[in-house]
């Protein structure tokens, strides 16, 4: 099992994060690689940009006139913050629905002070503060462009799941099973794909090579979204969102739950992905800080914004800096 990187404290290596990336080109072609990146893996939610090309392609964002926020919003696993709840209720009312409509569950804003702001208010979360609510308004949506039932989307039979399935596999050339998948934390299905596979993925979609033209169009379409309103994919303080305001749509990159990474690359043409073994995502963001500035060429003020992403310095209760972590990946 490959070290991808190291915790420090006192000048000592105190913990490791073992795992393995992939990086590819969009005719497959491996250009940088550690660990065994043949083995499936559940990509949870790095995959979200796949997820929304249905939304795009079938014609149903334009049908009900959803923006580049709402596109972006698509695309996240945002932090739950008033703008994030208020872009995803104003999506399900251009289809006639409410909050109640959301079948992926509620729970408090990922950041802390979204969370303390509703409870000074008194109110609770409900499930537009769910941080894959914009992705399901685009489920609800395609159900409504597909004159499907919304009832039920999130399950593995629904038409719109089932076109879900259909953008993975194509995307990424990887047959998925029927019944392989588990369950996301969002209540939809999950499939587990190997790093290589998705890396490729998204080599396709950053370069719009190896798909249909309308789906490279659906593709450049979601990514300039998400470069113009990259605080939707995330939110104050989020990887995506720092390094996405810095670089626009030189970089697409969107996290997952349990260590997972994926980016796009269109100037070079590539994909990454990327796994932690022990689901750490403070370890999947150091890989990926380190793949970024080892792969792109990257002006003085580009390469402030990713370095300390790549080198997070560790700090106890009273400030005082005890360790850092870093990539064993030469950048």
């Amino acid at each position: 099992m490959s070290v991808l990187v190291e915790v420090t404290r006192g000048g000592r290596v105190e913990s490791r994060h073992a795992g393995a990336f992939a990086v590819v080109d969009a005719e497959g072609a491996l250009v940088l690689s550690e660990g065994d990146i043949d083995r499936p893996v559940f990509p949870r939610s790095a995959v979200k940009l796949i997820q929304a090309l249905p939304l795009v392609e079938s014609g149903a964002a334009d049908r009900f006139g959803l923006d580049d926020e709402s596109l972006a919003l698509a695309c996240a696993s945002h932090n739950g913050e008033e703008r994030h709840a208020e872009v995803a209720a104003r999506g399900l009312a251009r289809l006639g629905l409410d909050e109640a409509a959301l079948e992926c569950g509620a729970h408090w804003p990922s950041l802390p002070a979204a969370s303390q702001r509703l409870a000074r208010q008194g109110a609770s979360p409900s499930a537009l503060h769910n941080n894959c609510s914009g992705k399901h308004t685009g489920f609800l949506c395609l159900a409504c462009g597909l004159g499907a039932e919304p009832r039920g989307y999130i399950q593995p039979e629904h038409a719109v799941q089932r076109s879900v399935k259909s953008a993975l596999e194509e995307v990424t050339g990887f047959a998925l099973a029927e019944g392989s998948h588990g369950i996301d934390g969002c209540s939809i299905p999950t499939y587990a794909i190997p790093l290589r596979a998705l890396a490729l993925g998204f080599a396709r979609l950053g370069s719009g090579h190896g798909v249909s033209l309308a789906r490279a169009q659906a593709a450049a379409r979601l990514r300039r979204a998400v470069a113009r309103h990259p605080f939707m994919v995330g939110g104050t303080g989020r990887f995506d969102t720092v390094v996405m305001e810095a670089l626009g749509e030189r970089a697409f990159t969107k996290t997952g739950a349990e260590g997972v990474f994926c980016a796009a690359l269109p100037e070079l043409g590539l994909g990454v992905a990327l796994k932690c073994e022990d689901g750490a995502g403070r370890a999947a963001e150091v890989v990926m800080a380190a793949l970024l500035l080892r792969l792109l060429p990257l002006s003085e003020a580009e390469r402030a914004v990713v370095a300390p992403f790549a080198a997070p310095v560790l700090r106890n209760w009273n400030g005082i800096e005890v360790g850092r972590l870093r990539a064993t990946l030469p950048v």
